[in-house]
């Protein structure tokens, strides 16, 4: 079965600053440089503007999304979010819609892990968001149902294990057991909840500005209405014990079959970053991913 980030298609720099500028001519001549191929997009800075183009069509209504969304939604969060500003259409030389937003300050927590002094008060700034954020309810226009049922995960355990497995033969990590551990029993399904959620909530969509203080959140394509557990599952991607109780502190109370649930996504996501973070020479990417794994297993 193919892994869902071998890409139909990619872009180079010089290509998309063409393409770019062929449609907002106040790019031409502008200074472009890679800036990233995730598992949806390919992003390419054009002066002070990253523009994401996708790598396959399933992924264009991700970027559809944030194109509906982000502007309703961005005004209402204490963490800057991207703003589509502008919105490139299919042509012959590209087939697919592509969206630019002014680059937002800060690096990756992937690129630049948070610092023990700094992560409780992170956690704390985190656990506001996100109480924020899904305090919005049901009435932001443009945030779909889950297309995919993320948090249905009986089904998803055959490529969890395959993941496993091809970790423990690289020697990523030293056995496949304690994770799939995780998932034995039954276990505990989405609630019927609709409030907005990011989706995917992990290092790399996380930004800390130079003294380790979060100050964004990018790649909303995932961005839908459901569980909040989907984004509970950042207490493991991306802190660790010791700053959850802050967290918690900071967004409420929360159920324990949901945080059983947000757990076990963390760990099925921090499988599959690892993974692809193996299989693309990502070295950031592939400790963040570690490092998530093994928050996974700290409870």
């Amino acid at each position: 079965m193919p892994e869902p980030w071998e890409a139909e298609r990619t872009i180079g720099p010089e290509r998309a600053l063409k393409l770019v500028a062929e449609q907002f001519p106040e790019f031409r001549g502008a200074e472009v440089a890679p800036f990233g191929n995730g598992w949806d997009n390919t992003a390419v800075l054009v002066g002070d503007v990253v523009f994401r183009f996708p790598r396959r069509a399933s992924t264009v209504a991700l970027l559809e999304t944030e194109a509906q969304a982000l502007p309703a939604l961005a005004p209402r969060l204490p963490l800057a979010v991207p703003l589509p500003r502008w919105h490139g259409r299919p042509t012959e030389r590209f087939p697919w819609p592509f969206l630019g937003h002014r680059r937002l300050p800060g690096e990756t927590l992937s690129e630049r892990p948070l610092p023990p002094a700094r992560e409780e008060a992170a956690a704390s700034t985190l656990g506001h968001f996100l109480a924020v954020l899904h305090g919005l309810g049901a009435g932001v226009p443009g945030v779909p149902a889950d297309p995919i049922a993320r948090l249905e995960l009986a089904p998803r355990l055959p490529r969890l294990r395959e993941r496993l497995l091809g970790l423990e033969a690289a020697g990523v990590v030293p056995g496949a057991q304690p994770w799939l551990d995780l998932f034995e029993g039954v276990l505990p399904s989405p609630r019927p909840l609709a409030v907005p959620v990011h989706g995917d909530l992990y290092a790399r969509h996380l930004l800390s500005d130079d003294a380790g203080v979060l100050c964004g959140v990018i790649d909303w394509g995932d961005l839908h209405a459901g569980d909040p557990a989907a984004d509970l599952a950042v207490l493991w991607e991306v802190l660790s014990s010791r700053a959850r109780p802050a967290f918690l502190t900071a967004y409420g109370a929360v159920e324990p079959e949901t945080l059983r649930l947000a757990r076990l996504r963390a760990g099925f996501h921090a499988v599959g970053v690892t993974a692809y973070a193996h299989a693309t020479g990502d070295g950031s990417l592939l400790r963040a991913g570690r490092s998530a794994m093994d928050h996974v297993l700290e409870d």
